[in-house]
């Protein structure tokens, strides 16, 4: 049986809960709100207690839960954990752009549909709630270090983006979240501070790469390590060749052929950074927080040799 206040428990619970709130056929817009709901609260407790369990216990006067939280107590002791109110206030503080104040309208419209006789979430429309929500969601799920997909399956995660972006700052606030979230992790890294089960997730250079075909070295944008940013597509395509030979002798025209160089401009899809273990995936999110969105690299002038020596030989 795993612990109450298990990060990891926790996330399956919001994923279990998330996956009912987006049961388009069998539920009510107000009944997947409140799961919705629900999953936020347990998606802030997840993000708080991968950091430390005592972030989400609620403290009492024998210190039970605090105990617990720790793991110096077992058994049958029974785990409080703090008001939503206070994980709000809290993610507010640790996750940015986390917003306390969005959180709670949230928080606020389940409280009302449940223990009032108010309208709860009906009082906003589900094409203006669900953007709202997934806003704050998506800080949590990348303080978290997990993905969109990882939370509501690939099936479902295009229904989620199509809601972020209808959020004029999302790409604004999703770089920004990204970027606290790895300095943050730098920090902790350097201080010896990261829980070890996060540090057990740190990954090697190799191990972030996106393998795309063309890469180059990029400073990054969170903790000014040396980065790489990588990408498929050639946006340009640039033949340099050597000033023409004049001679025409064999010798010279190997020359020639040898100097030939190709020069292509690639367009940034990925970046990532094993210093800090950000990754960028994505154009917008490589725009947003300054990098670079081309690059040039060498190309292969074989091709172009063979193209030549057949020009040359007319």
């Amino acid at each position: 049986m795993s612990s109450p206040f298990d990060h990891e428990a926790l996330w399956t619970k919001a994923k279990l809960f998330l996956n009912r709130a987006m049961d388009d056929d069998s539920r009510s817009f107000d009944e997947q709100a409140l799961w919705a709901a629900l999953a936020l609260e347990l998606l802030a407790k997840a993000a708080l207690a991968r950091v430390s369990p005592l972030l989400i216990a609620e403290p009492n006067e024998e210190g039970t839960n605090l105990l617990i939280a720790t793991g110096l107590v077992k058994g049958d002791a029974r785990f409080t954990s703090v008001r939503a109110k206070t994980l709000m206030a809290r993610c507010h503080k640790a996750f940015k752009p986390f917003d306390q104040s969005e959180a709670m309208k949230i928080i606020n419209g389940r409280n009302e549909y449940l223990h009032s006789s108010g309208a709860g979430f009906m009082a906003i429309p589900p094409q203006a709630w669900w953007p709202r929500y997934w806003a704050q969601a998506a800080v949590l799920i990348t303080a978290l270090d997990r993905d969109i997909d990882e939370l509501v399956g690939g099936d479902r995660e295009p229904a989620v983006i199509k809601h972020l972006e209808q959020n004029t700052k999302n790409i604004e606030q999703r770089a920004e979240a990204l970027l606290e979230r790895a300095k943050q992790r730098r920090q902790q890294w350097l201080d010896g501070t990261l829980p070890s089960k996060v540090a057990a997730e740190w990954k090697n250079g190799q191990y972030l790469s996106a393998t795309l075909a063309h890469s180059e070295a990029a400073t990054c944008p969170a903790c000014g390590s040396t980065g790489l940013l990588e990408g498929d597509e050639v946006v340009n395509e640039e033949i340099h060749y050597p000033q023409a030979n004049t001679y025409g002798d064999e010798e010279a025209d190997s020359d020639y052929l040898d100097d030939i160089s190709v020069e292509l401009t690639i367009g940034a899809d990925y970046f990532s950074c094993a210093g800090c273990q950000l990754v960028l995936n994505g154009y917008e999110l490589i725009k947003q927080v300054g990098l670079d969105t081309e690059f040039d690299v060498e190309g292969d002038a074989d091709r172009y040799i063979g193209q030549e020596a057949e020009y040359g030989n007319d």
